[in-house]
């Protein structure tokens, strides 16, 4: 099993960044896909973002499209996501989720993924 630690979520003013970062441990000897998601108070956790193995498949939602950025660092176990411009619809709990998957499979469904971080919590005043 996979275990996942989120960081870098805070409070930020409008249009300012963030740089979040997701931690893998445990079974991660093999290839994985990566997405983060969000959820605000009273909505449904939706994707934001999501990125193969092999980084050369990447998915955005339209909301961030331009403005948020995936990346990785396989060697580190380590998925980050930059958040530029950010603005008060962005404030929600944003988790980390991996999936075992071949190396250019890009998974943007919130079921298809099996490991769950516990969220970092991103606050943007206006």
């Amino acid at each position: 099993q996979t275990q996942l630690v989120e960081s870098g979520g805070g409070l930020v003013q409008a249009g300012g960044s963030l740089r979040l970062s997701c931690a893998a441990s445990g079974r991660t000897f093999s290839t994985y896909a990566a997405g983060w998601f969000r959820q605000a108070p009273g909505k449904e956790r939706e994707i934001v973002s999501a990125i193969s193995w092999s980084g050369d498949n990447t998915f955005y939602a339209d909301s961030v499209k331009g403005r948020f950025t995936i990346s990785r660092e396989n060697a580190k176990n380590t998925v980050y996501l930059q958040m530029n411009s950010l603005n008060h619809e962005d404030t929600a709990v944003y988790y980390c989720a991996t999936s075992f998957a071949g190396q250019h499979i890009l998974l943007v469904e919130r079921s298809k993924y099996d490991s769950w971080g516990q969220g970092t919590q991103v606050t943007v005043s206006s």
